[in-house]
């Protein structure tokens, strides 16, 4: 049979369980007096940033092209090398220029002999002709065969000389100092006069992003980009718009963004960036007056009767590291307190 508490033992219980409760930490939302750094929270305007995809490249891509047709007997690079201007990167020979040259340098041969001898011809009328033994018209018609025979000797050269050259411009010579993209053509492969055999980077590296042409009126030259710095470790984590391209292909427009110390070791790596494309308000404060417990974001937001009361918050990432921008929790003329005023 259960035996009901009188009043004064009821109250004693009471005391016992509100004293065993006095070590436990108070419930999160708590209120206490305001103290420590104020801030008032003020929308502002900051930048709509749009995440998207770069492609490392460089200004210019130097394509190494074969001037005439034949076969690839000789390939002198591959990928990765680093070239000069006017280095020989192949040589494509065809057979049938230097049996061409070779006749051609016989038939120069010819022609000269013949001029040789139509010159000496010409020495011995004029001698003949000054001695009385032949007339002027005899005279004139050999000085004509002589020059004649000249001309011949000299348009012979002359062929000799340009299927020389034809057989020369089988070596295939780097278009600009840079490294070697592509080399896929292999040594006795048969290329034709115009195909590219080598691919060599040239000029500045940098990235190339595309954007659809509505968002990519908001571009500027100059405006800042920031980069993910786990793309691109060594180089700067923010770059800047240096060129916009005024043709517009598929309905997106191509941007070139310039970054400090970026290398063309990697031509055609994706990098992670954000663009500017327009302007928000937007509520942004330090992140000291963000702490974060359990995974939850809190703010200490001040009432009007001066207590601080703790606000779970929704944050993302600020203009700056430094700086973080509320999403939810907050309101526009809020006042709040610094972290460290929370202890």
């Amino acid at each position: 049979m259960r035996r009901l508490l009188g009043p004064a033992a009821a109250l004693g219980l009471a005391l016992a369980l509100s004293a065993c409760g006095d070590g436990h930490e108070q419930p999160q939302g708590r209120t206490v007096a305001a103290s420590g750094e104020r801030l008032t929270v003020k929308a502002a305007p900051v930048a709509d940033l749009k995440p998207v995809a770069a492609t490392v490249t460089t200004r210019n891509m130097g394509e190494a092209r074969a001037r005439i047709g034949g076969t690839l007997v000789r390939l002198n690079v591959r990928e990765g090398d680093m070239v000069r201007q006017g280095q020989v990167l192949a040589v494509v020979a065809d057979q049938r220029v230097a049996y061409e040259t070779t006749a051609y340098a016989a038939q120069a041969a010819a022609a000269e002999a013949e001029a040789v001898r139509a010159q000496a011809d010409l020495v011995r009328y004029r001698t003949l002709y000054e001695k009385g033994f032949y007339a002027k018209a005899g005279l004139d018609q050999v000085e004509a065969a002589a020059r004649a025979a000249q001309g011949s000797a000299a348009a012979a050269r002359a062929q000799r000389a340009a299927s020389a050259e034809t057989g020369a411009q089988g070596a295939i010579l780097a278009p600009a100092s840079g490294r070697v993209l592509h080399a896929q053509v292999p040594a006795g492969s048969v290329v034709v006069a115009g195909q590219t055999v080598v691919t060599v980077t040239a000029g500045q590296p940098l990235l190339r992003v595309e954007m659809p042409e509505a968002q990519a009126r908001a571009l500027k030259v100059g405006d800042t980009v920031s980069l993910d710095a786990r793309d691109l470790p060594g180089a700067a984590q923010t770059g800047s718009i240096i060129q916009l391209y005024p043709a517009v292909s598929a309905g997106r427009v191509t941007a070139d963004i310039a970054v400090q110390g970026l290398a063309a070791d990697l031509v055609g790596q994706r990098v992670r960036v954000r663009i500017k494309v327009g302007e928000r308000q937007a509520i942004v404060v330090p992140r000291r007056f963000i702490s974060t417990r359990f995974g939850v974001d809190y703010v200490r937001v001040v009432d009007r009767a001066g207590q601080a009361s703790e606000v779970a918050v929704q944050i993302a990432d600020g203009p700056t590291a430094g700086e973080a921008e509320v999403l939810s929790g907050l309101a526009d003329g809020d006042v709040i307190l610094a972290a460290q005023a929370a202890q």
